[in-house]
């Protein structure tokens, strides 16, 4: 069993920046993919970023490719995303997934993309962008 826990939410202008971190339970982190995803008001939830175990292997959504960056410490147990250039647009709840398939690979763009190959969930950081 694996607890996320996200923080680093927060309000933020247009064209500023936030670090949002998931913390995570268990000593098999270092052997889980991770994602991020976010979901806005009335809307689906929404892929934005996936890492795989070794943080070699990166995927981005095409609406923050080039502003938002993952990455991970397995010492920590920690993933991250860093967001810059923030648009109202990025406004939304970030939940952070741990793929429980511990070979820690992304098989593919579509595999991260989907909230179905993820095992375990955090609850979550609201971003606030305003304009």
């Amino acid at each position: 069993q694996v607890q996320l826990v996200e923080s680093g939410g927060g309000l933020v202008q247009a064209g500023g920046s936030l670090r949002l971190s998931c913390a995570a339970s268990g000593r098999t982190f270092s052997s889980y993919a991770m994602g991020w995803f976010r979901q806005a008001p009335g809307k689906e939830r929404q892929f934005v970023a996936a890492i795989n175990w070794a943080g070699l292997t990166t995927y981005y959504a095409d609406s923050v490719k080039g502003r938002f960056t993952i990455s991970r410490e397995n010492a920590k147990n920690t993933v991250y995303l860093q967001m810059n250039s923030l648009k109202p647009e990025d406004t939304a709840v970030y939940s952070c997934a741990a793929d429980g398939t511990i070979s820690g690979r992304l098989k593919s763009f579509d595999y991260a993309a989907a909230a179905s190959s993820y095992d375990y969930w955090g609850q979550g950081t609201q971003v606030t962008v305003s304009s």
